[in-house]
């Protein structure tokens, strides 16, 4: 198959290409011009130089395409200014759907997140994760990153509705090799390495890796249903933060923090450090948004992808551990 691929510079994208590319399919990545292109390095692939708020850059290199993966994504939890995120999550979702339609893909696979699917609930006593059928709606988009990617959602339901061929899939925290900017998840994994981490707040997520993630957009393409949205993510991978904290102990040697932050105390820690970012115009390292994620466990059921899909499912601790050996090697090793 010929695939164009946006956001190939990104964790998720660059282990995208890597695995179409492996399986002989031929890549098209749209790049904006100067991006950080060290995700991609050893890959091969069409780079096409464009930007998703820009339909024109890109429209004629979609001509001959059989699938479609829009993966690029403006994803930040602190901004002066969000409308470029607006422009690039919302709009530009719409400008590469709309294309990619029009070019007559046989399939289009869309990156939404996990933070469009509703929280897991509590019954009995007991937390239960959440599934693409839990019930979710936009009140529970508590910060400008999920807003806009519920958005965007909306905006491929749209699309599908008016025929186009898209399938959604909901990545949830992948962690492993080329996480070169790095992500949020991966920020933590080399906070830790470098002994940033002194605490932990009480919260947690479903690890995966980001290599069954890459497998996960493929099999939707050519397994998914129309219309349809999956879960990315591992099944025994719903671990409290505190929990990936001790595998990578185990792996690293590195000591694992001891000590619990009450919530409280982070969310105002969050608050002075928004407040001082107003002065310094940098991004605080603890931004609100992310904190009141934090207060809940982001925990997930990715049995449908592994139903429907064959999501392969890869142990986390397996992920973790393929990370910490790319951060070493690329750099970001302990101080």
């Amino acid at each position: 198959m010929t695939c164009f691929v946006t956001g190939g510079s990104g964790f998720i994208g660059a282990n995208l290409v890597q695995e179409l590319t492996a399986r002989g399919h031929q890549v098209k990545a749209l790049l904006r011009p100067r991006c950080d292109t060290r995700a991609l390095s050893g890959l091969k692939f069409e780079r096409v130089d464009g930007d998703v708020t820009e339909p024109s850059s890109f429209k004629q290199a979609l001509a001959g395409c059989e699938w479609c993966f829009h993966v690029a994504a403006s994803y930040h939890l602190w901004l002066r200014d969000y409308r470029p995120m607006y422009a690039a999550n919302v709009e530009g979702t719409r400008n590469v759907l709309d294309a990619a339609g029009k070019a007559g893909c046989a399939r289009i696979v869309y990156t939404s997140t996990v933070g469009c699917i509703a929280l897991p609930r509590v019954v009995n006593g007991q937390l239960v994760p959440s599934d693409e059928a839990t019930p979710v709606s936009s009140e529970q988009m508590s910060n400008h990153y999920k807003k806009s990617k519920w958005q965007a959602e909306q905006i491929a339901n749209e699309l599908v509705r008016k025929g186009l061929p898209i399938v959604i899939v909901n990545p949830t925290a992948p962690v492993g090799p080329r996480d070169a900017k790095p992500t949020p998840t991966g920020q933590v994994i080399v906070d830790f390495l470098n002994r940033r981490m002194p605490a932990y707040v009480d919260t947690g997520l479903n690890y995966v890796h980001v290599r069954d993630v890459a497998i996960g957009h493929i099999l939707a393409a050519e397994k998914g249903q129309i219309g349809e949205r999956y879960i990315l993510g591992n099944a025994e991978g719903n671990w409290t933060l505190k929990g990936a904290f001790a595998v990578l102990e185990d792996i690293t040697g590195v000591p694992a923090p001891k000590r619990q932050i009450p919530y409280a105390l982070a969310l105002l820690a969050a608050h002075v450090d928004e407040m001082l970012s107003r002065i310094t115009h940098k991004a605080p390292r603890a931004p609100l948004a992310g904190v009141r994620m934090a207060k809940y466990k982001m925990f997930f059921n990715p049995a449908k992808a592994i139903s429907e899909l064959c999501l392969p499912q890869t142990s986390p601790r397996e992920a973790l551990a393929e990370a910490v050996k790319w951060f070493r090697e690329n750099g970001l090793r302990e101080t």
